[in-house]
This record gives C-alpha cells, sequence and structure tokens, in this order.
C-alpha cells in the first residue's frame, strides 16, 4: 500500500496504552481509549490529528488486555482513507509513554516520528504546517506543542529563556508558565537511543519528559503553540472535552478523521 510523501520521511506512532485506573469503572471492561467523545470513539480524535497531518502509515501501541478490542475498533486503516495504513504492536506493562514509544524503532525503519496521546483531542491545524518543517529540517531536531492553561501545575511545564525551551517540569509547585506540554510530540530517528538511556522514575516508568529535557538541554527543542487541546483521560477533562465536541460540530466533521494529501 502506497504511502503519503510525508509519511516516507516521518512515521506516525499512536500511544493508546496504560491501565485506564483513572478512568475506573468505565475501563473495568474496555480501552480507555475506546471510550465515547460525544460519537466517536476518543482514539479517533487522536487519529484525526495524525491523519490531518498527512501521516498515512501509523503504528497504535495498546496494553495486552485490550488490544483485540482496539484492533476492532480501528481495523487495518482503510476506512480513514486510500492509502491508509495501521500497524499495531503490544506494551506489555504500562511503564510509561517513552517505553512505549521505543516499540516503534522497527517501524519508524529510519523516519522521524510524529507521536500522538490517545486521549488528546487537538482542534488546531498548526501541526500540519509544523510537520512539513520538521520532516527537511537539517541538522534534525525535536518539536513540543504546547498549550496555554490556567492550572498549569497538573501538567508539564516549558520553562523559557529568550523563546526557546530550556527545560519541562513535570507538575510543578510553582509554574514558570501557563505553557503545558500537550501529547503531541515530533522527534527526530536518534530519539530511540535517547530512550535506550533513559533511568525510571520514581514511579517506575520511562517519562517522556526526560526524552524532551534531553533535547532541550541540546538546544534541539522547538515548539509551537496551540489552541483547542483537551486531554480527555480523567473523568472531568473527558466531560469538558464531550461538551466541546458536541458544542463544535463544525468542527469534527467526516473530513477530520479521513487522510488529509496535498498542500
Amino acid at each position: 500500500m502506497a504511502r503519503t510523501a510525508v509519511s516516507d520521511k516521518v512515521a506516525g506512532v499512536l500511544l493508546a496504552g496504560g491501565n485506564g485506573t483513572r478512568m475506573l469503572p468505565l475501563t473495568r471492561d474496555r480501552n480507555k481509549h475506546l471510550l465515547p467523545v460525544h460519537m466517536r470513539p476518543m482514539i479517533d480524535y487522536a487519529l484525526g490529528t495524525l491523519l490531518g497531518m498527512g501521516l498515512s502509515d501509523i503504528l497504535v501501541v495498546t496494553g495486552r488486555k485490550h488490544m483485540g478490542q482496539v484492533v476492532d475498533v480501528l481495523g487495518s486503516g482503510a476506512e480513514y482513507g486510500a492509502g491508509v495504513e495501521f500497524t499495531y504492536r503490544v506494551q506489555d506493562e504500562a511503564r510509561g509513554i517513552a517505553d512505549a514509544l521505543a516499540l516503534a524503532r522497527p517501524f519508524a525503519a529510519g523516519r522521524r516520528l510524529s507521536v500522538m496521546l490517545a486521549d488528546n483531542v487537538l482542534n488546531d491545524d498548526t501541526p500540519r504546517t509544523a510537520l512539513r518543517a520538521f520532516a527537511e529540517a537539517e541538522p534534525p531536531h525535536a518539536v513540543n506543542f504546547l498549550t496555554e492553561v490556567d492550572d498549569a501545575a497538573a501538567y508539564g511545564v516549558a520553562r523559557l529563556e529568550d523563546g526557546r525551551i530550556v527545560e519541562i517540569l513535570e507538575k510543578p509547585a510553582q509554574p514558570p508558565s501557563r505553557l503545558a506540554v500537550t501529547g503531541l510530540y515530533l522527534y527526530p530517528t536518534d530519539a530511540f537511543d535517547f530512550i535506550a538511556g533513559l533511568t525510571p522514575s520514581a514511579r517506575g516508568e520511562l517519562e517522556i519528559s526526560d526524552l524532551n529535557n534531553h533535547y532541550a538541554r541540546a538546544g534541539r527543542l522547538e515548539h509551537y503553540v496551540v489552541r483547542g487541546w483537551f486531554d480527555a483521560g480523567e473523568p472531568e477533562p473527558w466531560a469538558r472535552t464531550c461538551r466541546y465536541v458536541q458544542d463544535h460540530p463544525e468542527c469534527f466533521g467526516p473530513d477530520r478523521f479521513r487522510l488529509r494529501v496535498g498542500p
């Protein structure tokens, strides 16, 4: 199956793992990312962002308990547009976002990476333009997409100096800015080498913030600020996300969930 031109340079990775404990009892018998957000499963919205960026070749990583459910919902990818193809990998244990991303190395096959968490909903076209620039950038760099929030202490927060990210602080008591790190990231091919050298955090996970901070310290972390971002991974934010999607049907029509090709 033919890839889009951008997928020859950038591999799409959708992370849909974790145990879903914050959404119990709704997740007692299903993957969190299959819970409905208005009229679609949550996972569709993150897929819509990757497809809108022009990516047709996408790896879906999820846990072993609900892998069958995820495959049943998404299928091969054909329903999401001509040329779309999904590949699946199992994360045996929930060891963190960076650990899940490490599973993408064989799939990437030397390509750069566009990575999104499947419980994120984003209503902004900035990533499409950003991906085109990222795919051609030399020397290659990483990209974080930031958004302004009122409760920054609940997120990973960017500290900027002279307009550049110099550090990502995870849930800081005194946030250095209101710019939270969203669940959409772009990484060059050396990300896998750096993940291999990460040390598990106090909660026993390989943290994506540690990977981002590696690029920040090296002066290789760029950023874009986006709007219309929601993290639907907890009960209250999930409810807010559902209301937002329901109130903005013009932003979430059928075309949003199919591969976008061309300029």
